[in-house]
């Protein structure tokens, strides 16, 4: 590998990333001029965000799957090609069926994109690169959801509603030429046969949860309906628990949870992820409805977040290295729920530079606790099981976005409510803000049972860990 590959490869596939996470957030802000050049109903349009999701849904669990059976390069590669397809077709829709069903065709290929694009990374990369890699990776997470709202704002409003969608023709182009020179092909031993019953349940399961959490306290759809699929999901994944004790290679690969990182990575990820997921969602409804901004205006300042994103890149590595895995995940996420609960705190006379400063500082610490649980994640999983991994880990990644959002939906309209007012004022925020901070704080716990030197050799520690026990070996004098 050239010395130029490590920071190569991790950058052509956040761009990738960048490009999904980006979509996903985009179209919102946009749903109302779609709606009147096809002459529908604005809610009606609420359809194009949500068999995107099912999609995601319902294609993530198999990708790991397939780019053992193809092989990951080559998977990666055709689902920027599908997803460039699909936002093409998205452009050129002139009804909301076409729009639908270019969506979950777009949607197919955002499944195979994120996963398997990970994959290739940890197969790229080594493990003493591994972290600078994440650093990378991470900003797609962090600045696609508050760019989104802002740039769909500004297409709409200066451009034509179609280039949200054509937009990503020469970014994917460009991607899918820069894998081809720049990252080979990535084989593995030949999976085992698919399991379709797994994968129907957990497809099933996602379904249901996502689409439930999404709706929850949001108005979309009556609450039986929500409470369906909620029931629903909840009931596919509980069957799915008892088919995996009995399939050969189950769908998902439940016994990663063995490994100490990885569990320690997927449950506190979940928590912080639920936390930080109702962020793009709070943030911009606070600023535009509490204060009264408009959505550019609101998307110039969330995006000091993204900014604070970019500058923790340089600085994760050293600070891991300083001081270990377990003592970052564990005190960064009180800082990180803090900061969140703390933009409950504002309000319309708030000084624009206090709001500034938060939201960069808070996005300075969320940058470095994504960097550090996607790094942890994966150093202990064997080479065999690694396309499953990051399966899983998009998995739960999509379930606990979504519950995130609704959770900060659900707090907002409960304070609505008790207020008795019909939309909310800054106040009402309060409250989400302080839930969603204190569920990101949780997120520590599962760190504390991990040593003190877990993940040493990705942090550049082995060699502190190793001084360290020669000294607590040395006879006392």
């Amino acid at each position: 590998m050239s010395r130029s590959r490590p920071f190569l490869v991790p950058l052509i596939v956040a761009c990738a990333l960048f490009m999904e996470n980006l979509d996903a957030t985009v179209i919102a802000t946009a749903l109302p001029a779609i709606a009147d050049s096809f002459g529908e109903n604005p809610v009606h349009l609420n359809l194009a965000i949500s068999c995107y999701l099912l999609s995601l849904a319902v294609f993530v669990p198999v990708s790991g799957w397939v780019a053992d059976r193809v092989g990951a390069r080559t998977v990666f590669r055709l689902a920027i090609l599908v997803f460039i397809v699909g936002s093409v077709l998205c452009g050129l829709s002139s009804s909301l069926a076409e729009l639908v069903l270019a969506r979950i065709l777009q949607g197919a290929g955002g499944a195979m994109m994120v996963p398997v694009g990970r994959l290739v990374l940890l197969r790229s990369v080594s493990k003493s690169e591994l972290i600078r890699a994440m650093a990378w990776l991470t900003i797609p997470a962090l600045t696609g959801p508050v760019l989104g709202p802002p740039l769909g704002g500004f297409i709409v409003t200066y451009v034509d509603w179609q280039w949200i969608f054509w937009i990503n023709v020469p970014i994917g182009l460009v991607g899918i030429v820069l894998v081809t020179i720049f990252i080979p092909e990535i084989t593995s031993e030949r999976p085992p046969r698919l399991d379709i019953p797994g994968f129907l349940l957990v497809a099933l399961a996602l379904s249901g949860l996502v689409f439930g959490f999404e709706t929850v306290g949001r108005g979309i759809v009556p609450g039986w309906t929500t409470t369906a699929l909620l029931a629903v999901g909840l009931a596919c994944a509980l069957l799915f628990l008892r088919h995996a004790r009995r399939a050969e290679a189950p769908a998902v690969d439940l016994g990663l949870l063995d490994l100490p990182t990885f569990r320690a990575s997927m449950a506190g990820g979940f928590l912080f992820r639920v936390g930080i997921g109702a962020l793009p969602f709070l943030l911009p409804m606070l600023l535009q409805i509490g204060f009264g901004l408009s959505p550019l205006e609101s998307g110039l300042l969330t995006f000091a977040g993204a900014v604070g994103a970019i500058f923790m890149k340089l600085l994760a590595g050293p600070i891991l290295r300083r001081f270990g895995f377990r003592r970052v995940l564990i005190g960064n996420a009180l800082l990180c729920g803090a900061f969140v609960a703390s933009y409950g705190l504002f309000r319309p006379d708030t000084p624009v530079p206090v709001i500034l400063a938060a939201l960069f500082v808070g996005g300075v610490f969320r940058s470095l606790q994504f960097t550090s649980l996607n790094a942890l994640g994966y150093p202990d999983v064997p080479e065999r099981l690694m396309s499953r991994a990051t399966s899983f880990a998009s998995m739960a990644l999509q379930l606990s976005l979504a519950a995130g959002v609704g959770v900060g939906a659900l707090a907002l309209h409960v304070a609505t409510e008790l207020a008795g007012s019909a939309m909310p004022g800054p106040a009402d925020f309060t409250p989400a803000f302080l839930l969603v901070g204190l569920i990101a704080m949780l997120s520590a716990l599962p760190s504390r049972r991990l040593p003190a030197e877990a993940g040493a050799e990705i942090a550049g520690r082995t060699a502190i860990g190793a001084a360290a026990a020669r000294r607590s070996a040395e006879p006392a004098e």
